[in-house]
């Protein structure tokens, strides 16, 4: 049986940061699943990719289907060296946080997602003090959600929720790939 879609939200949100990081799996799919349960209630939602450029994640498929959501994401095709990091890396990254802090402030959402801008701002692709300054500038309607691994002290200080995902195994070990549509 389908549901009608549920009519939007008489109660404004009171908005909340949350932060999803650890080793384990789980961290955008977390922030998905925050997504999708504020969908069902008619809240709207923007997600920016950090580090994830043009690769074809399956989530982004789906999301096409779904009303009230957006996405935008920054980065190259390539996995960015830590010890490396690329100056067009960075500026993908500074495009992220203009484009996170843009539809923060814009009044039309009620969650914005920024998928791996821990480990953005970890590897220094993103200013952490700038992370700081977008988590502060928060309106109390908009429902912030961080990722990734490696979150600085800092984020994980200001934030209201935290979540460490910890692996405890992982078909990587193995030499289990990931699999589109289940990781990726």
């Amino acid at each position: 049986m389908t549901e009608q879609p549920h009519p939007a939200p008489e109660t404004p949100l009171k908005g909340l940061v949350e932060l999803f990081t650890g080793d384990g799996r789980g961290k955008t799919s977390a922030a998905l699943g925050t997504a999708l349960r504020a969908l069902g209630c008619g809240r709207r939602v923007h997600i920016v990719y950090f580090m994830k450029g043009s690769f074809p994640y399956s989530e982004q498929k789906a999301l096409a289907h779904l009303p009230n959501v957006s996405y935008q994401r920054f980065g190259g095709l390539h996995f960015v060296d830590p010890n490396s990091v690329k100056p067009e890396d960075r500026e993908e990254a500074r495009k992220a946080l203009a484009a996170a802090r843009e539809a923060m402030l814009s009044g039309k959402y009620d969650v914005v997602i920024l998928d791996e801008v821990n480990i953005a701002a970890a590897w220094g692709l993103a200013d952490t003090a700038e992370v700081v300054r977008l988590i502060k500038e928060r309106p109390e309607n908009v429902e912030l959600v961080l990722t990734g691994r490696y979150a600085p002290k800092e984020l994980v200080e200001l934030a209201d929720l935290v979540t460490e995902m910890v692996k405890v195994k992982h078909p990587y070990d193995r030499g289990i790939a990931s699999r589109e549509g289940i990781d990726y």
